[in-house]
């Protein structure tokens, strides 16, 4: 029984994967501060390993500023930039893409070395490879998504945006899950309780909520209808529909911020329920029963936090703050989510 119970968990690796989320989680934060700062289309080439390095010289850093003229974005937006106020958002950017390659390494390096060493549970071998596979894939969506504002758009995509995002939101929630999986060890009894289905199905409204964020940042729709609980003085917004359905869901401004706005109510009405009931409740574990107090903390915090940045016309404080928090509720869900199937 000692071997197996060895076998089946690694707290070495469960560190070193919770190491990796918090990484993502800063990944995440800062991506959100390159999309509010309009920081993303500053480089405009693809160099997965030459890109590592920033320009060296005063010729690199002009042959650079000379690149970024030529998208809509400089013509359109920011003629006239000076090279100072283009380094402030090439250094964005870089960081992001930066911190793109530390995650990969962070996951990659340690992961072939616990696979040697076999270290890793043989149940968390494929979770783990697929992941590592989702982390490459990231780096192409991420320049798929670049490459939207490059010639015909002053930003990028709004749903080319949400699928960036939101690949990085699954691959945070797939790390901590693992990450538990590793620490605690398969479960002798899997709980069979009510509570496991409505725990998950939490943490997916929380996930499509904040693909729905991902929607309104990428529209800049929380520039408008800064009024609140009202839109513009009305219960809907007055330019609700677009040119098509898709026109619509991704691209009105009035409809991703109506439709961020009414996930917002059912999650927060969601989260209370579930953390009054969690706090009442006799059969979930003590763990569980705090994570679900938490969940409704957080989701609290979150709806406040939206109102208030949303009525202060999204600074750049506020509007991190709040993609940050989306990820931190994610994470408290997840673990109320893997808590509950435990007795």
């Amino acid at each position: 029984m000692t071997s197996f119970l060895r076998s089946d968990r690694s707290r070495p690796v469960a560190i070193w994967l919770f190491i990796v989320a918090a990484l993502v989680f800063a990944m995440v934060v800062v991506g959100g501060a390159t999309r509010l700062t309009d920081s993303g289309l500053s480089i405009t080439e693809w160099k997965p390993i030459m890109g590592a390095l920033p320009p060296m010289s005063e010729a690199a850093w002009q042959a650079d500023f000379e690149l970024y003229k030529q998208i809509p974005q400089y013509k359109l937006v920011n003629a006239g930039m000076t090279l100072e106020a283009f380094k402030t958002i090439f250094w964005w950017e870089w960081g992001h893409r930066l911190l793109g390659r530390v995650v990969g390494a962070a996951f990659a390096i340690p992961f072939a070395f616990f696979l040697i060493r076999r270290m890793i549970p043989r149940r968390l071998i494929w979770r783990c490879a697929v992941m590592l596979m989702l982390g490459g894939l990231q780096g192409l969506i991420g320049w798929w998504m670049v490459s939207s504002g490059l010639s015909e758009r002053v930003s990028v995509a709004p749903e080319r945006l949400m699928t960036h995002l939101g690949l990085a939101l699954a691959l945070f929630v797939m790390l901590i899950w693992t990450a538990l999986d590793a620490w605690a060890g398969s479960p002798r009894i899997e709980e069979r309780s009510p509570w496991r289905g409505w725990a998950l199905a939490l943490l997916g409204a929380i996930y499509f909520q904040s693909l729905l964020g991902a929607l309104v940042a990428g529209n800049d729709a929380g520039l408008v209808y800064n009024d609140w609980p009202l839109m513009n003085g009305a219960l809907l917004p007055d330019q609700y529909f677009g040119k098509s359905l898709w026109g619509t869901l991704a691209h009105s401004h009035g409809a991703v911020q109506l439709h961020h706005r009414l996930g917002a109510y059912v999650l927060f009405a969601a989260g209370i329920v579930v953390g009054v009931l969690a706090l009442r409740s006799r059969h979930l574990p003590l763990e569980a029963r705090m994570a679900g107090i938490a969940v409704a903390i957080i989701v609290t915090l979150q709806a406040a936090l939206g109102v208030w940045t949303l009525m202060a016309q999204v600074p750049l404080s506020l509007g991190v703050l709040h993609q940050a928090g989306a990820a931190v509720l994610l994470a408290a869900a997840a673990a109320f989510a893997w808590r509950v199937r435990r007795p």
